[in-house]
C-alpha cells in the first residue's frame, strides 16, 4: 500500500499547533517529528531551513488568513461598522472564542521575536491601522481611531491570555462583548 505524502499547507497547520502548545523553543524537531509522522529528514525536505523556516511559514500562514478575514473586510466592506462586526466575528472563530493561543503574540514574547520582528510586528501594525481606518471612517477622529483600535487590538490578545490563564472562555467572550460595545457605541 502506497503512502500519501502529505502536502505543505497541512504540515504547516500541525506544526502552528506544536508551536503553540510549546513555544518555539520549546518545539524540538522531535516533537514536531512525532506530530507530523515525519521523520527528520522528510521535515527538511519540506523545510530545508529547519525550524525557523517552519515557524516562517507558519506565521505566513497565519497573517494570510488574517489578510482575508480581517484585514480586507475592514478595508473593504462599505459600511465601515460591518467591517468591524466581521473582524469580531472573525477573530472570535480563529480563535475559538478564546481557547487557541495567538501563535503571532506568543512568539512576540519569547525568543521568536528575535528571528522574525518584521513579520510580527507587520501583523499587528496592520491590524492596527486597518481597524483605525475603518473607524476613521465611522466617524472617529484620526488620533481616536487610532487610540481605540490600538485598544481594541491589546483588549483581544490580553483577553486571550486570561481566558488561558483562568481556562474560561467566557472571559474572552466578555471582553468581546465590551469592546464591540465600545466601538459601536462611538
Amino acid at each position: 500500500m502506497r503512502r500519501v505524502a502529505p502536502d505543505r499547507d497541512s504540515l504547516v497547520a500541525v506544526v502552528a499547533e506544536v508551536f503553540r502548545k510549546h513555544g518555539y523553543e520549546g518545539a524540538s524537531l522531535s516533537l514536531i517529528s512525532k506530530a507530523t509522522g515525519l521523520g527528520k529528514g522528510s521535515l527538511y525536505h519540506f523545510f530545508p531551513g529547519g525550524k525557523e523556516e517552519m515557524a516562517a511559514d507558519v506565521i505566513a500562514h497565519i497573517d494570510g488568513w488574517f489578510e482575508t478575514n480581517v484585514f480586507l473586510p475592514l478595508q473593504e466592506t462599505l459600511d465601515p461598522r460591518a467591517g468591524i462586526e466581521r473582524m469580531f466575528e472573525a477573530t472570535d472563530r480563529y480563535f475559538q472564542s478564546g481557547r487557541r493561543v495567538c501563535l503571532i503574540g506568543a512568539f512576540a514574547l519569547d525568543d521568536a521575536r528575535n528571528h522574525f520582528a518584521r513579520q510580527i510586528g507587520s501583523y499587528f501594525g496592520r491590524w492596527v491601522m486597518h481597524l483605525a481606518e475603518a473607524l476613521q471612517r465611522s466617524g472617529h477622529s484620526q488620533t481616536g481611531a487610532f487610540a481605540l483600535a490600538e485598544e481594541t487590538v491589546a483588549i483581544i490578545q490580553g483577553a486571550l491570555t486570561l481566558a488561558r490563564a483562568f481556562d474560561d472562555t467566557v472571559v474572552f467572550s466578555r471582553a468581546l462583548q465590551r469592546a464591540r460595545a465600545k466601538l459601536h457605541a462611538g
